[in-house]
């Protein structure tokens, strides 16, 4: 099976109440964890790329090892750019191969937002890939993201319908209380969802798929984990788990997943330095690592994206 698009993958999982993870990959390891625990649970899957990952792995790298995902699990696999940040990265990546670009307007005005995203649309359609834009800012900090929590905004509903009807997107990214990052909120405030907003963007836009940013869960075995062997983390807060599974009940049709990962991988790779201090061979921790992904992602399938099965 080749890469495919999300079109049909969101049209199914709005139908079925179920969202799509849209995992961050960076090298083979985080790859194979994803894909085996996708395979395992039959489930659709989009992996995504960020400005950055290309700058750290290298784009042929990385398509190349996603291809080899496709042919080894079988399963409908999107190749998805997150967060471009203008047209010329955009189109090297569908021009590279990506069957799903995001090219990230939400910092500039509604106007000069409109005019950047068709201009991707129009030459992302043109050669069979699909679009997400975004309107609304989500704070925190990931890759080249960087957006204080003064800077940030929730998406206005008003916009919606002009946004998508204009520049003729396949999805759309909102924000509605999420954020970058494994550090989102601050000590004592409570994890909130704006389900209003998306409730009324759901009524001004029925059918059409919403994606959610800075949706980590970020586990607190894992920050406990990386802590016990050695680090100093933080106590961190993510999105409850429980919010996410209801709105992936409602319009939201992609869930993007990198801070879980990261930490996953981290806290494994440390467990098994600090018990066996005399390995030097990078396949003894990166296994664990990988297995630790594994894990992470089939928790995240089955209890949060509800597509097992799905694929």
């Amino acid at each position: 099976m080749p890469l495919v698009t999300t079109k049909k993958m969101f049209e199914a999982a709005y139908q079925g109440g179920y969202a799509i993870g849209a995992f961050n990959v960076n090298n083979m390891e985080i790859i194979q964890g994803i894909v085996q625990a996708a395979t395992k649970l039959n489930a659709p899957l989009i992996l995504q790329v960020s400005a950055g990952a290309r700058k750290y792995a290298n784009h042929t790298y990385l398509t190349k090892l996603v291809e080899a995902a496709v042919a080894e699990a079988g399963l409908p696999i999107a190749l998805h750019l997150d967060h471009g940040p203008d047209f010329e990265t955009c189109k090297s990546c569908i021009d590279g191969g990506f069957t799903s670009v995001m090219i990230d307007g939400s910092h500039l005005p509604f106007e000069e937002n409109v005019a950047l995203t068709k201009e991707v649309v129009d030459y992302a359609h043109s050669k069979g890939v699909t679009v997400e834009g975004e309107l609304g800012q989500l704070a925190g900090i990931e890759d080249d993201v960087n957006v204080s929590e003064e800077d940030a905004s929730f998406t206005k509903p008003e916009e919606v319908e002009e946004f998508v009807s204009r520049t003729g997107v396949d999805s759309l990214a909102i924000a509605i209380g999420t954020s970058h990052g494994a550090y989102k909120f601050k000590p004592g405030q409570k994890p909130e969802l704006r389900f209003d907003i998306l409730e009324e963007i759901e009524r001004i836009l029925p059918g059409f798929p919403i994606v959610l940013h800075g949706a980590s869960s970020v586990v607190p075995e894992f920050v406990e984990q990386i802590n016990k062997f050695g680090g100093d983390l933080p106590d961190a807060i993510g999105i409850p788990e429980e919010m996410l599974r209801k709105a992936a009940g409602m319009a939201v049709c992609k869930i993007n997943i990198d801070s879980d990962l990261r930490l996953a991988m981290t806290a494994a790779v440390r467990k098994h330095m600090a018990e066996n201090p005399g390995h030097f061979d990078p396949r003894q921790y990166l296994a664990p690592a990988r297995d630790a992904i594994e894990g992470m992602v089939a928790h995240k399938i089955e209890t949060v994206l509800g597509c097992a099965g799905k694929a």
